[in-house]
């Protein structure tokens, strides 16, 4: 799986920068309208008006693999099996919540916002039966 993922990873960067430079070396239509009236050289290594036809297809195959490739890396992201990634906090043991504190009497009660806590009297110690005669 991380072998596939970098071969769409380099097809990818490989189509970007493919798309970057096709698209830097197509012209604008302000260019064809210089051209018409001769301030420009019509001509090109595509002919004429073919440079536009095949920079542009050739641009929209490029962007339509491009976004195939994008949407294939988002897909392999994020279906990742749920297995263990060596994570240092997944091999600690759960920490056991400690039990409450025995009530002393003699601690003052938390205050919170100005409001003392109720604070609960330990039970009274059973009464000693004595055995009867």
């Amino acid at each position: 799986m991380q072998a596939l993922s970098g071969v769409i990873l380099g097809v990818q960067m490989l189509t970007a920068l493919a798309m970057i430079g096709l698209i830097l070396i197509q012209h604008g239509k302000g260019a064809d309208m210089g051209a018409a009236f001769g301030s420009g050289s019509s001509g090109s290594l595509f002919g004429a008006s073919g440079s536009a036809n095949f920079l542009s297809r050739t641009t929209g195959v490029l962007a339509t693999v491009f976004f195939v490739c994008t949407l294939a890396l988002a897909y392999l992201g994020n279906s990742r099996p749920a297995a263990s990634t060596g994570s240092v906090l997944e091999s600690t043991p759960a920490a056991s919540i400690p039990a409450p504190a025995a009530l002393n009497p003699e601690v003052p009660a938390p205050v919170v916002n100005d409001v003392p806590a109720p604070v609960q009297q330990p039970a009274a110690p059973a009464a000693e039966q004595v055995p009867a005669k």
